[in-house]
């Protein structure tokens, strides 16, 4: 059985030379709501994807084959089967367990499934870790987009149990919606049109809005060609403006100099800083490379907050009381420096002001915080073992590009007649 399902194997743009180089601006006038949690995302997405009649595009790092991701197929499904188009690219890492039946329910009902960067397993592990399609973007009808953190899977809802995730995305409804519609409609690899309401911002724009003036977004992204550095450029240049609160909230905490350096200066000159990272993580390698960082930040008055109730997933941050970033990337050498990813920046006092609220509820009711002077402990171990993790962490993508680089390819796949 043939199934329609393509594979990208790349981290390049498409070739499409109009949409080699998407450079998005500030767009105002939009309405911009906060969705803590799979509580509040999936019934908004659910909603519009189920309203959808035109058009709905969908990129996730995972999807899994639970009730969440039953729930999303069987959308899908009914969107394409009434005749709205439907194009899914998913992760092949982070989606490398779908089962045959489940691509192939979808692309029976004509939804166009695409997979980043596939790789059969070795010793039935999965082998292909790096350079991952870690974006979270759901744009209907170009009218509504998604953007944040959460994927499309069960562990994102409280009654998952104690490895419930925490974490942030954020609707959008605006003219913001269709550089986010573009630039989904780009990466896909369909062919980019212009058509009213939807605009492309090909200038190079300033990272910090001028306007006073609230509901502005700003689409950014790091890839690896042109735009490598730019989320962890936006969050530079905000910390460099800070002048009374910043509050970062990142589930993997492993940031460059540049980035640490203006997070201590911030602090230095007054800036009340909060870092929210995870107490109780998935992944303990995270937990331990942040921890070595504390004491440099420590030491200048950065308050460090460990959320100790579930995983943190959140990539979240304010600065001052207008601006705020939601999206994929984390501040590790993975999401600076190798994955795809997409953030949105946002100028507005009253997200600013619910987001602040929610992560000082969190501070003050789920964390314990680190003291300013902690006791040295364990300080063989950290001259020896916590040295050598500490480089091979900072220099991780250094290391990483001497793997043999992606090649742009696209084709169908050919699929067994059974499940597997």
């Amino acid at each position: 059985m043939n199934i329609a399902v393509e594979h990208i194997a790349t981290d390049q743009p498409p070739d499409d030379a109009k949409a080699r180089d998407l450079d998005y601006g500030w767009q105002s006038g939009n309405q911009i709501e906060l969705l803590e949690n799979g509580e509040a995302y999936f019934p908004k997405v659910f909603e519009a994807m189920r309203a959808a009649q035109r058009e709905i595009l969908l990129e996730t790092f995972i999807l899994f084959e639970d009730k969440v991701g039953f729930e999303l197929k069987d959308i899908l499904i009914e969107a394409a089967q009434r005749g709205v188009k439907v194009v899914a690219s998913l992760d092949g890492f982070g989606c490398g367990e779908l089962s045959v039946s489940f691509l192939r329910e979808l692309a029976e009902a004509g939804v166009a499934v695409q997979m980043f960067d596939p790789a059969s397993k070795t010793l039935g592990i999965r082998t292909n870790w790096f350079r991952r399609l870690h974006r979270k973007i759901v744009v209907v009808d170009a009218a509504v987009a998604f953007i944040g953190g959460i994927n499309f899977s069960a562990d994102h809802l409280g009654d998952f149990g104690p490895e419930a995730k925490q974490d942030y995305a954020v609707q959008i409804v605006g003219p913001a919606v269709a550089d986010l519609h573009h630039f989904a409609l780009a990466q896909s690899g369909r062919q980019v049109r212009t058509r009213r309401g939807w605009r492309r911002r090909p200038q190079r724009p300033a990272p910090w809005a001028t306007s006073e003036e609230d509901g502005l977004v700003r689409l950014i992204y790091r890839d690896n060609v042109q735009h490598r550095d730019d989320i962890e450029e936006a969050y530079i240049h905000a910390l460099s403006k800070a002048r009374t609160r910043a509050v970062i909230a990142n589930a993997y905490f492993f940031p460059g100099y540049r980035l640490l350096r203006e997070i201590r200066n911030a602090a230095r000159r007054g800036v009340h800083v909060q870092l929210i990272m995870q107490g109780q993580p998935d992944v303990l390698l995270a937990k331990l490379a942040a921890r070595m960082l504390y004491d440099y930040l420590l030491k200048d008055g950065v308050v460090i907050h460990e959320y100790c109730q579930r995983p943190l997933h959140g990539k979240v941050a304010l600065v001052d009381d207008d601006w705020s970033t939601v999206g994929s990337s984390n501040l590790d050498p993975l999401s600076l420096a190798l994955n795809l990813e997409a953030n949105v920046l946002i100028r507005d006092r009253a997200f600013n002001q619910q987001l602040y609220e929610s992560l000082e509820a969190l501070a003050r009711n789920h964390c314990q915080t680190m003291p300013e002077k902690r006791k040295p402990r364990l300080w063989l171990w950290r001259l020896t073992v916590g040295f050598l993790v500490f480089h091979v962490m900072r220099h991780f993508p250094v290391l990483t590009g001497w793997l043999p680089a992606h090649k742009p390819r696209l084709k169908p796949i050919e699929s067994p007649a059974h499940d597997v």
